[in-house]
């Protein structure tokens, strides 16, 4: 098993790259332990200490540190957790369900917005080890959900800005502005 770690531009979070899908949906963003708590594999995960928060994506793990702890302190830690999860064959991702989820109705345009930010935006932002889901559009705003190293990356207010909002402005000129929730 093969694991290789990347460099994101959120200097927080380095991206654990594995040789296997987990994941057949959105990316999965878990901020604290009790969140965990839903699934097998990661519960035990933030029992590493200097943990802040996990994203995973497809065949990734984002992993965001505390401020005050270094990678050579944590990198070690967190690759020895993947491995033997992985070499233990334990199920990785089982959440556990409560309801089902209600889905908005969109309006065409929100379905278009959407289409080019799955198609365009958010392959290139998971190789940064993140996510990013439209959440809605109203009154010409475009609002965005930001996940694993893109929530609080120093630079991705001029991803949203330089980078995505003119892209949607482009295709859209309906689009005014573009805003993280």
């Amino acid at each position: 098993m093969d694991i290789e770690t990347e460099l994101t531009p959120n200097p927080e979070t380095l991206k654990f790259i594995v040789d296997k899908k987990f994941i057949f949906q959105h990316g999965i963003e878990i901020k604290n332990e009790k969140e965990a708590k839903q699934y097998k594999f990661i519960k035990n995960f933030f029992e590493v200490k200097g943990i802040k928060s996990i994203f995973i994506g497809e065949d990734f793990f984002a992993v965001t540190k505390e401020k005050n702890i270094t990678w050579s302190l944590l990198k070690t830690k967190i690759l020895t957790f993947i491995l033997d999860s992985i070499s233990s064959n334990k199920v990785l991702i089982e959440k556990k369900t409560k309801s089902k989820e209600v889905k908005k109705t969109k309006d065409k345009l929100s379905n278009k917005i959407e289409k080019i930010i799955d198609e365009k935006v958010r392959p290139a932002v998971a190789r940064d080890g993140g996510d990013i889901i439209f959440e809605s559009f109203d009154k010409g705003i475009v609002y965005l959900k930001l996940k694993g190293a893109c929530s609080g990356c120093p630079s991705s207010t001029a991803t949203l800005k330089d980078g995505i909002e003119n892209l949607l402005t482009h295709y859209f000129p309906e689009v005014k502005e573009v805003r993280a929730i």
